[in-house]
């Protein structure tokens, strides 16, 4: 494991409930990062999304994603927490091919198509076992706090 829940939130600003990233398993500085997200019956929007037949929801998805591109920056470019911050900026061609349920692990593969100092276009792919079941890209900014 290259990254436990410890470490991502030394990185991240994201807490329970909205943090989404349980661990980092796979990182290549301004190349790839691979992030895991295990889907539990207790997460707070099951309750209304959807009463009896549970989906996690699609911009939560792409959400986690954004945080798993989050840490890329961050650790790309070895920036401190207390200094600067990473906005998501932009989602384009998002598409949502399976349902993720209750008991998945969502594995977030992001690989940067534009790296800089300052901005990152990548590309986010989200898995459950072997199937694609969502994919975007997002654009992210690094400003100082």
């Amino acid at each position: 494991m290259v990254m436990d829940i410890n470490e991502i939130m030394k990185v991240i600003p994201h807490r329970y409930p909205f943090l989404l990233v349980d661990k980092i398993v796979d990182f290549v500085p301004k190349e790839r990062i691979v992030g895991i997200k295990n889907v539990t019956m207790n997460e707070p929007f099951f309750q209304g999304h959807f009463p009896g037949h549970p989906i996690f929801p699609g911009a939560l998805l792409i959400e986690a994603m954004a945080q798993v591109g989050c840490i890329l920056m961050f650790k790309s470019f070895d920036l401190s927490p207390e200094k600067f911050v990473v906005y998501f900026m932009g989602i384009d061609k998002a598409r949502f091919r399976k349902p993720v349920r209750p008991g998945d692990t969502v594995k977030f593969v992001l690989t940067p198509t534009v790296i800089k100092s300052k901005m990152s276009k990548m590309k986010g792919e989200a898995f459950v076992e072997d199937s694609l079941v969502a994919e975007a890209e997002i654009m992210a900014m690094i400003t100082r706090k």
